[in-house]
């Protein structure tokens, strides 16, 4: 009878071990799966990491207070295009709402879909920066051999020259990197993806 009530003990807390463990490892999951969504928001509030603010305009006041802007791409090794600014840099007031291109070219045979990821350098001028209308903020499509001018509009805030944490940044540097999508079109045959 003991031994009977130790067994039921035991295989008690056995099951309660394993319902913890499956617990714990089914959190952890999910907590992977939400970390990268709340990392992309906690940057998008806080500008860490260099990311850019979104706005929907520039505001009124402009200064007499310039700043160098500098533009750089990178393409991806999966993602057959060409991309690259059509000016490296310009002298901008801030305040005032900028318009520059990017240009990009499907160099493959085939539709191919792209995402471009960016940030800003220093990072800490990336709370500073902010974008009113950018080809980032959704997935491009390009068909075989297609070459699109792509704009950027934004705007560096006047806050910047006040920050004593930013009154050194004298350039900042607007960096883009084009990304093949999973959701990339599908060519003929099936091969999705593949883009070229």
């Amino acid at each position: 009878m003991a031994d009977q009530k130790h067994a039921d003990k035991t295989k008690a807390r056995n099951k309660r071990v394993l319902l913890s463990c499956v617990a714990i490892v089914g959190g952890m999951i999910g907590l992977s799966y939400a970390s990268v969504p709340l990392y992309a928001l906690f940057c998008q509030v806080t500008g860490y990491g260099g990311t850019t603010q979104v706005a929907t305009d520039a505001p009124r006041d402009v200064s007499e207070k310039t700043i160098k802007i500098r533009f750089n791409a990178d393409v991806n090794s999966r993602l057959p295009w060409q991309f690259k600014p059509e000016q490296r840099e310009i002298t901008v007031k801030l305040g005032e709402d900028n318009l520059a291109y990017y240009v990009a070219e499907n160099m493959s045979v085939k539709p191919v879909t792209g995402q471009a990821l960016y940030n800003v350098t220093p990072l800490k001028a990336g709370q500073y920066f902010s974008k009113i209308a950018c080809f980032c903020f959704d997935e491009q499509t390009l068909e075989p051999g297609q070459r699109v001018d792509m704009p950027v509009s934004f705007y560096v805030d006047p806050a910047i020259a006040e920050d004593p944490n930013t009154q050194d940044v004298k350039t900042i540097t607007l960096s883009y990197t084009f990304y093949k999508t999973e959701a990339s079109v599908e060519g003929p045959g099936g091969d999705k993806g593949k883009g070229g």
